[in-house]
């Protein structure tokens, strides 16, 4: 029967009302270091998981970080709160606390105590440096949701959550357990306290990890220009799991091996489907909230670089776990009754000698070098020493130095032009350049500001060039350069339209996007919400 006139205006706004209701779970992935050209060059070997997401999801192609301080802590901190470092205040994984002039992760707490499941750990960590709330934590304080988050890493794990959730989890810091800490929960959550009971690390000791497709899907070779193997292995597959020579069982060099293999991120695939069976994620009168980031590909990455065979199947591999843990959800929540959003902290550059064999520009930054260099510079403001520190890309002065060197202008210019002058280094900035320059239209200098904290970075920061990284080994991310910047942004589920999207996009867009989706509001919110591809 057709309805007419008034009949018809409410049957249309109980569909309109249908539609829009709020999703049961929002599950939030990260895949550390995924470059966006991933998708493109590895989506023909995808035949589950993330082949689901691209194909069936919404795909934002050209999406980027707009800072200069593509780090693990920086991007997961972004993507959890959908601000910027120079607003939520974690521009590294580490930095220098002025006060004791000694350095400081970004989850370091030392008011707060461990809480394992399994072996006691030395310290523990918090999100006390993290100065704003993160998607998950206002869904538990709007919507009063459930939390769960998991990762390898800490700063992990803790930045997508924030400063609350019911179960989160991290590797402990010598890699053989699970671990928590009093910030989150005065006693071990039982649900995570079972499933890791169950389900020890130390079962794959003895397993080989070779490669899942056919070795005409692996085009580049298999020992690459200036690939590290993890120690106990060699650059070429396939890769035992047996830590060193004369181990009879698990010991740090098999940890060390497993983290770096995809059976890890097949583990936390299958941890997170277990918590959310046992903690009824789903089951409850709003969305709750399920955050994963996948730490193994990003450990993969910077020893064997991102043209290698290992990085291949690595992501050929978290196919099939996504597909997995994808499948669970279908069962446990309910398909279509869920949104996934999928993204990475950063990208990574290619491994610099290889750049080099292929005539192109790349190299590695002598930090001692850069740090004579400026001191040397710096003597012409009057004699002492000035550098305290080089962290990153920021270089800190000893107390009352560097407001010593900046009453000299011709003294400043010669730091400054002594660091550009350095092989590899972009352009040098002073940190009263930066403040408040996060809107400059020139793109240099705002990526420098959008990663630029007051009291916490340092009173210069160094931009690298395309190509250029510290450290003498393997290859690494930490720049304002499309490789490092660049990585993709999917949606998936419910109230999400499939397509492949150019919209410019942010992965400080994806927290506005699902707290839209999920009916609450972001207040300090710097992104926008992607609705292009909302249904």
């Amino acid at each position: 029967m057709r309805l007419k006139g008034c009949a018809a205006l409410v049957a249309l706004t109980v569909i309109a009302t249908a539609a829009a209701e709020p999703p049961k779970l929002a599950v939030l992935i990260v895949v550390d270091q995924m470059r966006a050209d991933y998708v493109e060059r590895f989506q023909g070997d995808w035949t589950s998981g993330l082949k689901r997401l691209v194909t069936k999801g919404a795909w934002f192609s050209r999406a980027a970080y707009p800072y200069l301080d593509t780090v693990t802590c920086a991007g997961h901190a972004t993507i959890g709160t959908g601000a910027y470092p120079s607003t939520h205040g974690v521009f590294q994984n580490a930095w220098i606390d002025r006060e004791p002039d000694a350095l400081t992760t970004c989850t370091q707490d030392a008011t707060v105590k461990g809480v394992p499941y399994g072996k006691p750990v030395p310290a523990s960590e918090s999100a006390k440096e993290l100065l704003i709330p993160t998607f998950a934590e206002e869904m538990h304080r709007q919507k009063g949701s459930h939390v769960v988050a998991l990762s390898l890493k800490a700063r992990s794990a803790i930045m997508l959550a924030g400063h609350s959730a019911d179960a989160i989890t991290w590797l402990s810091d010598n890699l053989d357990g699970w671990t928590t800490s009093t910030a989150f929960t005065p006693v071990p959550v039982a649900e995570v306290g079972a499933y890791v009971s169950a389900n020890p690390i130390e079962a794959d000791f003895g397993r080989t990890w070779d490669r899942l497709l056919p070795a005409n899907r692996y085009p580049d070779p298999d020992d690459g220009l200036g690939e590290v193997a993890p120690f106990g292995w060699t650059a070429t597959f396939p890769h035992d799991l047996k830590g060193k020579p004369g181990d009879t069982g698990p010991g740090q060099a098999y940890y060390l091996q497993w983290e770096r293999s995809p059976y890890a991120d097949a583990y936390l695939g299958r941890m997170a489907a277990g918590l959310v069976e046992s903690m009824r994620l789903g089951k409850h009168d709003t969305t709750d909230v399920l955050a994963i980031s996948f730490s193994s590909p990003d450990l993969v990455g910077h020893q064997f670089g991102p043209r290698s065979q290992e990085i291949r199947d690595m992501y050929a591999q978290l196919d099939v776990t996504v597909g997995k843990l994808l499948d669970r959800l279908d069962a446990l929540v309910g398909a279509g009754q869920y949104v996934v959003a999928l993204s990475s902290d950063h990208g990574v550059t290619p491994i610099p000698e290889q750049l080099r064999a292929e005539g192109k520009d790349g190299g590695r930054l002598d930090s001692q070098a850069l740090f004579q260099a400026i001191e040397g510079a710096a003597q012409k403001a009057g004699p002492g020493r000035y550098v305290g520190h080089l962290t990153g890309n920021d270089v800190y002065f000893l107390p009352g130095m560097f407001q010593k060197l900046t009453s000299n202008k011709s003294a400043t210019e010669a730091v400054l032009k002594a660091a550009d002058a350095q092989p590899g280094i972009a352009k040098a900035y002073r940190a009263d350049q930066l403040a408040g320059a996060a809107n400059s239209k020139d793109t240099d200098v705002r990526a420098a500001a959008l990663s630029f904290y007051p009291g916490r970075s340092g009173d210069l920061i160094i931009a690298p060039k395309p190509g250029w990284m510290v450290g003498a080994n393997g290859t690494t991310h930490g720049s304002a350069n499309p490789d490092d910047q660049r990585v993709p942004i999917v949606f998936y589920g419910s109230g999400i339209k499939p397509g492949k999207y150019e919209d410019a996009a942010s992965p400080a867009d994806i927290a506005p996007t699902l707290a839209e989706i999920s009916g609450i509001t972001l207040s300090h919110a710097q992104g926008t919400a992607l609705r292009s591809a909302r249904n």
